[in-house]
């Protein structure tokens, strides 16, 4: 029998939404993955770092996937108490200090602390406090959410919205980069088809990935909600288009 609408909202609301781990949407939604493959690379850098600072680690998920060698200074930093929980555990087995940092400026961390300094998916990116970290010939490399990422189901619930549409953009980010003093050695950037099932993954999704409908929650979303049920139901998917930014900078050495 076919989930009811109530079914399916009351569902996504109950599911745990603590970590970066989607699982939960497994055959509710899917996306398509960049082609430069983030966790490789990064862990391929990871083996050859000295001291390494991964940035709003989440759940520590990520890390830990590419935790082959890590170096032998390796810290995480996260901001939501479930996620720092939920990191420590993952991460501390393997030899990496998880920091609570409510990530604002300025990072705990004195200047020139790291050769490496890895990102997937930051909700902010502070250019200025990368650079301070960073020892000369130190490396930013990162896979950022990009500009206008999935706004056909922010446009959905929040209408037109032209100007954050522009924010993220790589040509701005590397303006931003070159701005605090590094130079940019790569950035690519691809759009991903993203389809959404029924309306307990748009939910889930909102609930988890809270800076893209703020403030969101079923009740005040309910009449929008039911309309996608029934668009869903009716049409099939739910299409959107994630974007994706790889972003690789260096500081320069010294002299």
């Amino acid at each position: 029998m076919a989930r009811t609408f109530d079914d399916l909202l009351a569902e996504a609301e109950d599911a745990p939404v603590e970590g970066w781990d989607f699982s939960w949407l497994d055959g509710r939604a899917t996306e398509e993955r960049p082609s430069w493959g983030y966790q490789r690379s990064m862990a391929g850098r990871l083996a050859s770092a000295s001291a390494a600072l991964d940035v709003q680690t989440g759940g520590g998920e990520v890390l830990a996937g590419a935790a082959g060698a890590l170096p032998a200074t390796m810290v995480a930093t996260e901001s939501w108490p479930p996620n720092v929980e939920k990191a420590t555990r993952l991460l501390h087995p393997l030899g990496a200090v998880v920091v609570a940092d409510p990530d604002e400026p300025p990072l705990p961390f004195a200047d020139e602390a790291f050769d490496l300094v890895t990102s997937r998916h930051p909700a902010t990116v502070h250019w200025t406090e990368i650079a301070r970290v960073l020892r000369p010939g130190g490396t930013y490399f990162a896979q950022h959410v990009g500009h206008a990422s999935v706004f056909e189901l922010v446009e959905y619930f929040l209408g037109p919205q032209p100007e954050a549409a522009r924010l993220r953009h790589p040509d701005l980010e590397c303006a931003q980069a070159r701005a605090a003093g590094l130079d940019v050695v790569d950035v690519r950037c691809e759009r991903l088809r993203t389809e959404f099932f029924d309306v307990g993954a748009v939910v889930y999704f909102l609930r988890k990935v809270i800076w893209m409908v703020p403030g969101f929650t079923v009740a005040a979303h309910r009449e929008r909600l039911r309309a996608l049920h029934d668009r869903i139901q009716a049409d099939g998917p739910f299409v959107a288009h994630a974007t994706r930014t790889l972003v690789e900078a260096r500081k320069p050495a010294r002299g």
